[in-house]
């Protein structure tokens, strides 16, 4: 593949940081790698650490000109005038974002691993669909966003899809061919150098060039 066909990447972080020291480690991530987007995504329901965090991690994220969504909160993304909103219920409110963050926001949405759920939240507006998890803990019903799934999406719709949840280098691999973003999250927080852990998750898209 061409390095200008290799999917791009979108990265989550953690559900839980240190407003002290997270944004200095997001900084040495997003130097590490190219990073097309980042989602807040917090465990908390707490409206002002969500505020505060949002405060923190926009300052980093658009000192390199990368886009910030916030996870659920459709209210919250319009206050703090962030660059969208990630939905994590499928087609169910994308409508709604759409309707009150107006055309120029992002809007996305976890699909799981449901073809029917991401076409129905592209007729609703989304501009992205994620599906996942690709490997780890399956959902509730014990599905995994299996290749086939990437593939027929990559050959039949046109909104682009990001693979997340469980992913490898081998995965990456793998996926690089038939998906258009890959979500990073857990996979690079885990680890005790999370620049040097998406650097080489990004290597691995890369060897897939030829």
């Amino acid at each position: 593949m061409d390095e200008a066909d290799l999917p791009q990447l979108y990265l989550i972080t953690p559900p839980e940081f240190d407003l002290s020291a997270f944004p200095q480690q997001l900084n040495k991530v997003l130097d590490a790698a190219d990073i097309a987007c980042i989602r807040l995504s917090l465990a908390t329901r707490d409206e002002d650490r969500i505020l505060r965090a949002a405060d923190a991690v926009r300052e980093v994220a658009h000192a390199h000109d990368i886009a910030l969504v916030l996870d659920t909160h459709i209210g919250l993304a319009q206050r703090l005038g962030l660059d969208g909103v990630h939905l994590t219920d499928g087609a169910r409110t994308v409508r709604h974002a759409r309707k009150e963050l107006g055309p120029d926001a992002i809007v996305g949405a976890s699909c799981g691993a449901s073809r029917h759920d991401g076409m129905n939240a592209c007729e609703a507006g989304a501009d992205y669909v994620t599906f996942g998890p690709v490997a780890g803990e399956a959902l509730g019903d014990g599905t995994l966003a299996d290749f086939e799934l990437f593939e027929w999406w990559s050959q039949m719709i046109e909104v682009p899809c990001v693979a997340e949840g469980g992913l490898s280098d081998a995965l990456i691999a793998s996926l690089t061919p038939v998906t258009d973003f890959f979500g990073i999250g857990e996979e690079i927080w885990s680890q005790d150098d999370p620049a040097q852990a998406i650097a080489r998750l990004a290597a691995a898209m890369a060897q897939t060039k030829g």
